[in-house]
């Protein structure tokens, strides 16, 4: 195909899905029914995965819990079952170890059969300064923060391909999309997470599984415990969000098949002016928000449990 063939195409394609975007900004995507989904939770035992997890079944979708706090995770399966006449089924797993996850994953398909939605959302923050992180913390950041999707992408993906059927679904970071000051494992490990999720993105519309829908969430910090002490200098603009609210947009992110999703809104303002200003002018910027003391106060999970990291697995 000659270059001027090949422009005209290209022309013709951007033109055709930017009016395809403006007629969805007026007219919503209507919602997919998830009602009999079998939608996989990592992270599930509180805050953002519990809550999706409610969600899901309140719309009638079976659940699938992983945590490594089998206790929590057990209420969650309990609050749950009392949303709806749903399957739920609650497993001890610790997404940091590549064994236990597949391990976990076989006896999921042995016992429930093909996951159809998967949620990767397990992470953990040590929240301290790069030279004060210890090398272990280092690794259990990657380990839970982006290298269990590997393993759980690989375990699921596969029936989703044979099926042209399936939704996978990244919860990263706006500090994986922007460097936060206090957050260097945390923060690179989000990035990766984004990354992968991205790129797998890209890889199945490749090969025409089109049907295999992805979703990546870029919130900024949520009010889970995760993130406890740390604070933002303008609300309005980047406030601490609601565990409710940001569970409610990423369901809805979810129905409507949204690829992208990062909130609060000005999240996506701040993403255009990182590509645009020069470094001394975000770093400005960053002073102006807080960014470079929003971690100055933080207590987070890790004062009670630095020796055993693996305890604070939570949500993002």
């Amino acid at each position: 195909m000659n270059a001027v063939a090949d422009t005209a195409i290209f022309f013709g394609k951007f033109l055709y899905y930017f009016l395809e975007s403006l007629v969805f900004k007026i007219i919503p995507k209507g919602k997919k029914n998830v009602s009999g989904e079998t939608v996989l939770i990592t992270g599930a035992g509180s805050g953002l995965g519990r809550l999706l997890a409610i969600h899901f079944a309140s719309h009638g979708a079976n659940l699938v819990l992983w945590d490594i706090n089998q206790e929590g995770n057990l209420e969650t399966c309990r609050l749950a079952k009392e949303k709806g006449d749903v399957k739920v089924y609650a497993y001890k797993c610790d997404c940091s170890d590549r064994r236990e996850v597949y391990r976990v994953a076989d006896k999921v398909r042995e016992e429930v059969g093909d996951v159809t939605i998967l949620i990767n959302n397990a992470g953990i923050v040590t929240g301290k300064p790069f030279l004060e992180i210890p090398d272990h913390m280092v690794e259990k950041s990657f380990l839970v923060n982006v290298m269990s999707h590997f393993w759980t992408c690989k375990a699921f993906l596969p029936a989703m391909i044979k099926a042209n059927h399936g939704h996978l679904v990244c919860i990263s970071s706006m500090a994986g999309l922007v460097g936060i000051n206090g957050l260097s494992d945390y923060s690179s490990s989000k990035f990766a997470a984004f990354g992968f999720a991205e790129s797998l993105f890209l890889e199945l519309t490749m090969i025409k599984k089109t049907k295999v829908k992805s979703t990546i969430v870029c919130p900024y910090f949520i009010k889970t415990g995760m993130f406890e002490g740390c604070t933002t200098k303008y609300p309005l603009l980047l406030p601490l969000l609601e565990q409710e609210y940001a569970a409610k947009k990423v369901f809805n992110a979810i129905l409507e098949e949204q690829v992208y999703l990062l909130i609060p809104k000005f999240s996506y303002v701040a993403l255009i002016l990182k590509q645009i200003i020069s470094p001394k002018m975000m770093i400005a910027l960053g002073e102006y928000l807080g960014m470079d003391s929003c971690m100055t106060s933080f207590t987070g999970r890790a004062k009670a449990k630095e020796l055993h990291p693996e305890a604070e697995r939570k949500e993002q």
